[in-house]
């Protein structure tokens, strides 16, 4: 998601503007606490027609509509004389043999409310109540408890109730929580631009002539897909988050979730991620789900009603605006109010920056994520907003999920172009004494840097100097480059149209060293300017395309040749090994021509030593170049034969005193296996 001073898609402008609804909330605030007087019974039915009108009120100033949510507020629960209710408990269910669970119980009446738990194994260690009694949080013990049905009980002395918590069995699939590596290819899908497999679940807001409305792209549609995914060659898929944005007007995206433990409804259902998680593993794909631990939609229940004081930074009246120095959080001379104001500030006025610091906070989204991962057997994790979170959160959520899965693998968003402020939050290091964890930034340095040389003429030598920089990361073999993403203008539209570029840039992604990741759409040169204008629908995927890119039939002309292109390269990437996991040896670079090696290692082609070994040529001058690169002490030394392999435009190259000759063609790009 990327740093933006704008409401997001949908969210009405009454609703992102903070001081208006300072004005309604805090007039709310005022009448609901009046005090109940000793007409109990009559003050309480009062007090609730009151609220109902307050809330009225407050959503004709906002231009919100009131959520259907449980009954909002600070206010002291009008029900301690009611017997105690139990509505929701979060999360849902839990796993034997999963760390031990904290609950989060909603309903109303559990402030005076005695808990209890019954279940083989399961104890209830202690308990904690919100001052309104609409919320409860229960700690449980069920080390070495087995699957089983559990059953909470709250009660008072005016009766109980009870509320079923289920304790399920681990997953015992063999094909699960992998984690992704260098030697994936990863795919980006955004739910709902992608295809549309039940066009019963597009309401509300279904609209695909409006750019940030509900288009119909859901969970189904992607399974119906995913032949079309291996012919690729993609083995890792990401999606935009499937947490429910419910309520949030236009949150196709999926960034603004309301619940953290649901599938939003026009995605499908759990049943139907766990469906779409089978199918993927079945044909050697990973699944990757995309998580927000930074921010909700102002929608969320607990912007009105918080669980515990200081949920959030700040409140719906009262909060900043969060900014986007991260040089902040790298400077070790900089004051506690520079990098605060980066971790601690509201993304936008629509959505409220979670409190991470709050143990209570962080148990719970660390918990949410444990569920997910087993729920779905889930192999890895794409961290949404990573700089905008405190860095001791990110070293406990890491922890607890390592433990747990530890061949479990995450990637991080760090929006900036500069390795020196990336690489401050890749684990395997202490920075400022901790080390948050993450397996890997994305590579945004090179996504940058590779649209400034072939789309917008800077030297390729700049190509070079950013990877030399590779230096700076504990493990830059596990980078994850790209060259666009939704929240990016397509790399087509950024060079002008330029087919050749786009080709050249795939090239290099497919070649370069860590785990490439492609956003649906660009490996058939989908166009597209900054968003909304980056998310069209796939084609074919919704009833009345006028033509389907799945399929070689279907293709355009111009759609075909990219596709082709990078399928093919993906292929070559499959074939050899030296191109998933080898080391890098940048060779040569000048105004527009770049040559590396890709290996297993840099010893050359000794005597005996038959390595997988392939020479990389770019050049992206609009005419042909020529290229002596000196060999001895290099990748290449010893090497005498070469082949061209793809896409077999260059001369094959001449070994003589010493110096590799190459004539590179104009705009073209080269992979020689060589021996």
């Amino acid at each position: 998601m990327r740093s933006s001073n704008e409401p997001p898609c949908g969210v009405p402008a009454a609703l992102a503007n903070k001081d208006r609804i300072g004005v309604a909330s805090s007039h709310f605030l005022q009448v609901f606490i009046l005090p109940i007087h000793f007409w109990e019974s009559f003050m309480r039915l009062r007090s609730r027609l009151l609220l109902i009108g307050c809330l009225c009120c407050a959503a004709a100033v906002t231009g919100a509509q009131v959520p259907n949510t449980p009954v909002p507020g600070p206010q002291v629960s009008g029900s301690q004389s009611l017997p105690p209710q139990i509505d929701k408990i979060d999360p849902p269910g839990w796993f034997a043999g999963l760390p031990d669970p904290m609950l989060l119980v909603h309903g109303d009446g559990l402030k005076q409310a005695q808990f209890a738990v019954s279940g083989a194994g399961v104890t209830l260690d202690r308990t904690q109540a919100s001052a309104n009694g609409h919320w409860a949080f229960l700690w449980l013990k069920t080390a070495g408890a087995a699957a089983q049905t559990v059953w909470v009980t709250a009660r008072n002395s005016q009766g109980q109730t009870r509320h079923a918590f289920e304790l399920a069995a681990r997953s015992h699939d063999s094909e699960a929580h992998r984690g992704f590596s260098s030697a994936d290819v990863l795919y980006l899908i955004m739910t709902d631009r992608f295809a549309d497999g039940n066009p019963a679940n597009n309401e509300p807001g279904y609209n695909r002539a409006a750019p940030r409305a509900w288009h119909g792209g859901d969970l189904a549609g992607i399974e119906q897909h995913l032949d079309y995914l291996k012919e690729l060659g993609v083995t890792a898929l990401w999606t935009t988050p499937v947490a429910s944005n419910a309520g949030m007007a236009d949150s196709y995206h999926g960034y603004a979730a309301t619940d953290l433990y649901a599938v939003d409804p026009h995605f499908g259902t759990l049943d139907e991620y766990r469906h779409l998680s089978d199918a993927l593993h079945a044909k050697g794909i990973k699944l990757v789900i995309d998580l927000v631990p930074n921010h909700l939609g102002v929608k969320h229940p607990w912007m009105l009603d918080p669980p515990a004081p200081e949920w959030f930074h700040g409140t719906l009246e009262n909060h900043r605006a969060t900014q986007h120095n991260f040089y902040a959080l790298v400077d070790p001379h900089a004051p506690q109010q520079a990098w605060s104001a980066v971790t601690t500030g509201w993304f936008t006025d629509a959505m409220p920056d979670l409190n991470q610091e709050n143990p209570l906070v962080s148990r719970y989204l660390i918990q949410n994520a444990l569920w997910w991962v087993e729920t779905a057997n889930l192999d890895g994790i794409r961290l949404d907003t990573f700089p905008y979170v405190d860095r001791v959160f990110w070293h406990d959520f890491h922890a607890a999920l390592h433990s747990v899965y530890p061949r479990l693998t995450t990637v991080g968003e760090v929006f900036n172009g500069d390795p020196e402020v990336t690489s401050f939050f890749a684990g395997g290091v202490a920075h400022r004494g901790i080390d948050t964890g993450l397996d890997t930034p994305f590579d945004f340095p090179v996504y940058f840097t590779l649209r400034n040389v072939l789309a917008h003429g800077k030297p390729m030598t700049d190509l070079a100097k950013v990877l030399r920089q590779d230096a700076l990361y504990p493990h830059p073999e596990r980078l994850v480059p790209f060259i666009g993403n939704h929240d990016t203008t397509r790399f087509l539209t950024e060079a002008n149209g330029s087919v050749p570029k786009l080709k050249l840039a795939l090239g290099l992604l497919a070649t370069l060293r860590g785990m490439p990741q492609l956003y649906s759409g660009d490996e058939i040169g989908m166009a597209g300017g900054d968003d909304p204008d980056d998310r069209h629908d796939f084609p074919g995927g919704f009833a009345g395309d006028a033509h389907t890119a799945f399929t070689k039939a279907g293709r355009t002309a111009s759609e075909e040749g990219v596709f082709a292109w990078t399928s093919g390269l993906l292929a070559l990437r499959a074939a050899h090994p030296a191109l998933q996991t080898g080391i890098e040896q940048n060779l040569f670079a000048d105004e527009d021509t770049f040559a590396f090696v890709r290996s297993p290692d840099g010893a050359g082609c000794t005597a005996g030593n038959a390595t997988d070994r392939l020479l990389i040529v770019v050049n992206k001058a609009e005419n042909a170049k020529v290229i002596d690169l000196p060999v001895e002490e290099t990748a290449l030394a010893g090497c005498a034969h070469l082949q061209a392999v793809a896409p077999q435009t260059g001369t094959v190259p001449e070994v003589s005193g010493g110096k590799l000759h190459i004539e590179e063609p104009a705009e073209s790009m080269t992979v020689f296996e060589v021996h």
